[in-house]
């Protein structure tokens, strides 16, 4: 059994893409992607996300509140929204090309060569959506660097 090792390989890969594609999501909606907070006002911490702001008071209350508009965003987060969403779709489109050009997978079993250029166009699509989600999490955190120091 010369390619024993493909399947297994394949499903592990698959189950670390499958991990991506929950992770991005996971960080599309949550709202922790800029901090808003004050040293004068440590009562209450300020959290902008890509879809609301968030204020944590001290006593335990969270209160969050969806933007008004898409265009009063900072450009960065209004570019990571539309970015973070493509990347999920992506994301989801890649998994389901993957899935169909695994070994393990029955349709088109007899057609080699299609599933082989299936896994090769899943994994180009989750490079794709990867890179779509290293972009804005990246100039999110740049700016955040740049305004703690900004006097």
């Amino acid at each position: 059994m010369a390619g024993g090792w493909r399947a297994p390989a394949q499903a592990g890969g698959m189950l670390l893409a499958l991990l991506g594609w929950v992770s991005s999501c996971v960080t599309t909606f949550l709202p922790l992607w800029k901090s808003l907070n004050l040293d004068l006002n440590e009562l209450e911490v300020w959290s902008m996300g890509l879809w609301q702001v968030c204020i944590a008071q001290e006593e335990g209350v969270v209160e969050c509140r969806p933007h008004g508009s898409f265009l009063a965003l900072p450009p960065e987060l209004r570019v990571s929204r539309l970015l973070m969403c493509l990347s999920n779709g992506l994301g989801l489109l890649g998994c389901g090309l993957a899935a169909a050009g695994m070994e393990g997978w029955t349709p088109c079993r007899d057609r080699p060569g299609l599933k082989r250029r299936l896994l090769l166009a899943g994994g180009a699509v989750l490079g794709a959506a990867a890179l779509a989600t290293l972009a804005p999490v990246s100039w999110v955190a740049y700016n955040t660097v740049l305004d703690f120091w900004d006097d």
